[in-house]
């Protein structure tokens, strides 16, 4: 609802909280804030309408979509603001949300139209790649083609097969120098005589060590070129920290001199207004100087179309834009739910779903990785505020309870009330005397009282006679003795003038001097610690070879105990293949005899067997009754008799060891069962004396 009513403020009442003093009248407004040529409707369901029937004509090719007739496609008048790149509407200000949005609206389907039968061969083909590449890594490295090595070939190309393309390629000094060393070693290589020729071994082992000692000094003159190399790159690091210091110094002092120009041009702004607002006042008392009051001539103000009834000072309380909310749209869309619901309809996707980026974190360090000054003092002032926070509030803690009760003092009674004892009169005689001895006695010390303070105000009482004088002859002695002083005043002035120059001479000399002594020492420090630092650079570089030398000597050495341990390992590995081959001859032949000794015997054996078969069997046929039953006899004797004289043996053996065995068990176990009879007295005269002491503790306690 638009409102027709004009607030107009009274300026006389313009504060005034009284109902019968109002600050401001109401008045009605003819003029609408809207243009007559906008119109003040919504088209929302119009445009929604339009928005179904084109989904329509999209699905159904049968519907005739209407013809949109436009009642003033002219780009001046009502429609002017279709013509807008973007037009305004009020409810992109920031709301808060607290309306439920639309669920977003789907596209409709469209159906592909019907396939032919040959579908049209394209001339052209667009494929699109995707490499593990990026751009500036496409043609880093040089094409390499493949190749094939021959058999019992080693091309001295493939010893380069390390160097890739921007490490080693194109070759430089260095790997040229690299290649002829590899070219060196391996003609030294070929020159060295083989393992298998034992004769020449200490020959080829000379040479090794030659070789050896050769590589090592080429690398310790390596150690020394990388030492001066990394020197010169400190030195530069030095450098640019000095010049990097520099600039952060410079731009902290312009930063300085930046925020003091701030501050001047602040406070002569600042001057600028006092001065002008002064200048006004004076102008305003200039006017009225005898400061009686005028009215206001209002056909004055009116005529004049500089005064403030035309063209009033925001300064004097009036503004020119009070009626400003009058010209606010207001409207049913804006100010219900269910208008913002239908507004929301047609809102953008943008709107309902806001993208949000996270804010950047504060970069507190520099790329150096150091601490900014801004963050370091943004720091020592949070600190300091918290300090003065913890002050501030321990300092208006209030006063804590007494925990515990205070002891009440007890008044003392007072003192009884002296009584007067009557006395003789010679006691009252003697009283007298003392009494007035005090009064003597008091009467001194005031006088010396006296005395020593005209003594100590001896000047302040001369000042007040020589400024308090009656007689002329005082005041003319005074007057003589002020010219004197004020001569002497002179006299000593001039001499303290021609002193203080002097002095100021002396010491503009002594400043000279002080300050060309005072430049040459800190030149002096400063190159003393500047050679101090490079000493200890020296010393640190100097610390450092020693380190490497040791650790290349310890390397050294653990290389030649490492030669000697595989020269061992290949003695022990030249004996075991030796001893290897000599046990490996040996088994073959053992082998093989006992091979043919086995088959020998197994034929003797059953060449024997075939003749004592005959024997046995001829024997069988021949044999009688008595004959097989002293057969058997004998073999009962074979087997029994030697079964018993074996135990008969054993038992004559076991008796003969008996004696000894018993002799030995009393040589071990002699000394052994002392020990032990020793150890059980022992034992109960050590409980007997516990006992003892225990009784007579208890008879003592008893």
């Amino acid at each position: 609802m638009i409102s027709y009513t004009r607030r107009v403020p009274r300026y006389r009442t313009m504060f005034s909280s009284l109902i019968h003093y109002p600050r401001y009248s109401v008045y009605w407004s003819k003029a609408d804030p809207v243009p007559s040529f906008i119109s003040q409707d919504w088209k929302g369901h119009e445009e929604r309408h339009k928005e179904a029937l084109r989904k329509l004509a999209v699905t159904d090719t049968s519907f005739q979509m209407p013809k949109e007739v436009y009642e003033d496609p002219d780009v001046t008048g009502k429609n002017r603001y279709k013509y807008f790149e973007r037009p305004f509407l009020p409810f992109y200000q920031q709301m808060p949300f607290n309306i439920v949005f639309a669920s977003t609206r789907a596209e409709p389907y469209t159906f592909p139209p019907p396939s032919t039968k040959y579908l049209p061969i394209p001339s052209k083909y667009t494929v699109g790649t995707q490499t593990d590449y990026r751009d500036a890594e496409v043609q880093t490295d040089p094409y390499s083609p493949e190749y094939i090595v021959c058999q019992d070939s080693i091309p001295e190309l493939l010893t380069l097969a390390t160097l890739t393309w921007g490490r080693g390629l194109p070759a430089g000094q260095a790997e040229v120098e690299m290649i002829e060393r590899a070219r060196e070693k391996r003609a030294w290589e070929a020159t060295l005589p083989p393992l298998s020729d034992t004769s020449q071994f200490e020959k080829r082992r000379r040479m090794m060590n030659a070789m050896e000692r050769k590589e090592w000094a080429f690398r310790e003159q390596e150690i020394e070129k990388l030492q001066e190399i990394r020197l010169e790159v400190l030195k530069e690091l030095l450098k640019k920290r000095d010049e990097n210091q520099n600039e952060v110094n410079m731009a902290c002092l312009n930063a300085k001199w930046s925020k003091l120009q701030e501050v001047k041009e602040a406070k002569l702004a600042q001057i600028h207004r006092t001065h002008v607002s002064a200048i006004r006042k004076l102008l305003g008392k200039g006017k009225n100087t005898e400061g009686k009051l005028e009215r206001r001539n209002i056909i004055k103000d009116y005529s004049d179309y500089a005064s403030q009834v035309y063209g009033p000072l925001s300064r004097l309380g009036r503004f020119t834009d009070n009626n400003s909310e009058d010209f606010v749209v207001k409207n049913h869309y804006l100010n219900t739910y269910e208008g913002l619901v239908e507004l929301e309809s047609c809102l953008p996707e943008f709107v309902t779903q806001p993208r949000i980026r996270p804010p950047k974190p504060k970069v507190t360090t520099t790329k150096d990785g150091f601490l900014k000054r801004a963050a370091r003092m943004d720091h020592e002032l949070a600190e300091v505020h918290k300090a003065l926070l913890e002050k501030k509030n321990k300092g208006l803690e209030a006063k804590k309870p007494m925990r515990f009760l205070q002891r009440k003092p007890i008044p003392q009674p007072r003192l009884p009330t002296p009584t007067l004892e009557l006395s003789s009169n010679e006691e009252e005689d003697i009283e007298m005397a003392v009494i007035y001895l005090q009064k003597l006695l008091r009467g001194r010390v005031v006088q010396n009282m006296m005395f020593e303070g005209k003594e100590k105000r001896l000047e302040l009482i001369q000042e007040l006679r020589t400024s308090h004088a009656l007689q002329e002859e005082d005041r003319l002695v005074k007057k003589a003795e002020k010219q004197v002083t004020l001569a002497l005043q002179r006299q000593r002035n001039l001499h303290e003038h021609k002193v203080s120059l002097v002095e100021n001479h002396l010491a503009g000399l002594e400043g000279w001097v002080l300050a060309d002594m005072f430049d040459f020492l800190s030149k002096e420090l400063v190159r003393l610690q500047e050679e101090r630092r490079v000493h200890a650079l020296a010393m640190l570089a100097e610390r450092q070879r020693r380190m490497r030398e040791a650790e290349e000597s310890g390397r050294r050495q653990v290389e030649e105990r490492r030669l000697q341990e595989e020269d061992q390992i290949f003695k022990e590995v030249i004996k075991v293949h030796q001893s290897t081959v000599t046990s490996y001859l040996e088994d073959i032949i053992l082998n093989t005899e006992e091979n043919t000794a086995e088959e020998q015997a197994r034929a003797e054996i059953e060449k024997m067997a075939e003749e004592i078969n005959d024997i046995a069997y001829e024997m069988e046929s021949r044999r009688t009754q008595l004959q097989s039953e002293e057969i058997v006899a004998e073999l009962v004797y074979s087997f029994l008799i030697p079964e018993l004289q074996k135990d008969f043996v054993k038992e004559k053996v076991r008796n003969a060891q008996q004696k000894h065995i018993l002799a030995a068990h009393q040589v071990i176990h002699r000394h052994t069962e002392d020990m032990l009879e020793k150890h059980s007295v022992e034992q109960q005269q050590a409980s007997d004396t516990e006992l003892l002491e225990g009784e007579t503790e208890n008879e003592q306690n008893s």
